[in-house]
């Protein structure tokens, strides 16, 4: 095994009305990778006084930042996008030994999905070029109908630990490109990517434009929640937490923007490409050691190919190489902690009481010092049942439950049996019965023939307990801005009605 690396400063500051800054109390937090629960830096345990100086800073500079022209807007945006590029490696190293992801992903997929996040949202800006209708009335004449989108003000953000860094992007992106001004809080478990951000971008943004506070979810967390100075909430999470979120935005009578939990349906008909579909299971399942709110975590495989199928997912599975996440040959990484791991491990054995059987994996990986981290072993459920809570609760981790379907009105039906909506997949030759199928299924995001890629341009978004609201895409500006009509009337006499 090789030495762990560190790209870390020793200490890390949020960023408040542009300065880097430690908690109000002084208090601080310790990061600890997952993979051998090393400690790896420390970071401030933000208060209530500090979510106030925020929020605070944040109105400040709303009243100048909301008047900045889009060419200005547009060269921030790039801005952000060049010194994350020029810094990647760094970056992706930070958030694979925070979050447990191996580094090939982080370079090849966390990183670069950022960048062009930025960079889509600077192109999306230029072309927004607003509404105008004239309208002929016949008593009040001549009018012309202007219809403008303007910032929506100052917006509380609060991120996942799965994807740290990309879910930052996700929200810190279209909310400089809409013209607001934010407070975004990282998890707690992953906190050091962001703040390593907040670090590198401090002097690119305007004062107070973004403040990146750090804390524990249940304290800065809530604090963010019950503040009075938000006039959006946005968040990505599980579904318990995102009811709270939603609460708390309709208290105060403000949006809100979910994206929560899932159960995807990863469907695979006879006639696939046999070698994509495989990957396709391990994209689904096992990416981000299947921590992921979309994760193929239902595999429906059709009865003519079930049994080979099966077998040669087994054979595929055994060959992942779980490792340490900073060694280039890892194919598996670390899951987030012990706790996630043993909700896992608890998942396996729920299944096999209630009649699935382990065809691969179902243990913690160990051998190589991988005894030392909360390491699982990829890991396929057969002989399941869809009312089984395998096959209908979020395990969060690399767990498949496999399930066979006879006919493509079944597996629909199937597919849909579950209270999320969040992704899903279908894989077959046929162009039609994809169509079919992608429209049957009651998911935000249906991929054909792949998984779990995420570009910006492509709106991400679930339907039914999946969330509200969709990002990755220039349709998020509409939840972070509103509406604006100017209505002007061209008659020079009264109407004469008085």
């Amino acid at each position: 095994m090789s030495t762990m690396p560190r790209p870390f400063d020793g200490s890390y500051k949020m960023l408040i009305d542009g300065k880097l800054v430690d908690a109000s109390s002084g208090a601080t937090r310790k990061a600890y990778c997952p993979a051998n629960k090393e400690p790896l830096a420390t970071y401030p345990d933000g208060t209530k006084e500090d979510v106030d100086s925020a929020v605070k800073a944040a109105w400040k500079a709303f009243s100048s930042w909301k008047k900045v022209s889009v060419t200005e807007k547009q060269a921030i945006l790039m801005k952000i996008a060049d010194v994350i590029e020029k810094n990647k490696e760094t970056l992706a190293m930070i958030e694979s030994l925070d979050n447990g992801k191996p580094i090939r992903e982080t370079m090849a997929v966390d990183i670069p999905l950022s960048i062009d996040h930025f960079r889509y949202f600077a192109g999306v800006i230029r072309g927004e070029e607003g509404e105008a209708s004239i309208i002929d009335e016949p008593v009040f004449g001549n009018n012309i109908s202007i219809i403008l989108r303007e910032p929506i003000g100052v917006v509380g953000q609060i991120i996942p630990w799965n994807f740290p860094f990309t879910m930052a992007a996700w929200k810190i992106a279209p909310v400089l490109a809409a013209g607001d001004c934010t407070i975004i809080k990282p998890s707690s478990t992953t906190s050091l990517s962001l703040l390593h951000l907040a670090k590198l971008i401090a002097p690119i943004l305007p004062a107070g434009v973004v403040n990146v506070v750090s804390g524990g979810g249940s304290t800065t967390g809530q604090c963010m929640l019950d503040h009075d100075g938000f006039r959006k909430l946005a968040f990505t999470g599980s579904t318990e937490v995102g009811y709270s979120v939603a609460e708390a935005a309709a208290k105060k009578l403000i949006p809100s923007t979910l994206e929560l939990g899932g159960k995807s349906a990863n469907i695979f008909f006879p006639d696939c490409n046999w070698a994509k579909a495989i990957e396709g299971v391990h994209l689904g399942i096992l990416f981000n050691q299947g921590q992921v709110c979309c994760a193929g975590s239902r595999v429906f495989v059709h009865e003519d190919i079930y049994d080979k199928f099966v077998a040669d997912l087994v054979a595929s599975f055994k060959k992942v190489k779980v490792g340490m996440p900073w060694e280039q040959d890892t194919q598996m990484g670390s899951q987030i902690d012990e706790e996630q791991l043993q909700k896992i491990l608890a998942y396996v054995e729920i299944g096999k009481q209630e009649g699935a059987k382990v065809a691969v994996g179902g243990a913690r990986a160990t051998g190589n010092g991988l005894e030392k981290g909360a390491f699982m072993q990829p890991t396929l459920l057969v002989d399941v049942k869809n009312r089984m809570r395998v096959a209908q609760e979020e395990i969060f981790g690399p767990v498949a439950a496999v399930l066979k379907f006879k006919t493509e009105e079944e597996v629909i039906d199937l597919a849909n049996e579950s209270e999320y909506g969040l992704g899903g997949a279908v894989w077959t030759q046929d162009i039609n019965r994809a169509f079919r199928v992608a429209r049957g299924i009651e998911t935000g995001r249906m991929w054909v023939n792949q998984y779990n890629d995420l570009p910006a341009h492509t709106p991400f978004g679930g339907y039914k307990r999946s969330g509200i609201g969709r990002e990755t895409h220039k349709v998020i500006l509409d939840h972070y801005t509103q509406m604006k009509n100017i209505f002007i009337n061209f008659e020079e006499k009264p109407i004469g009605l008085y």
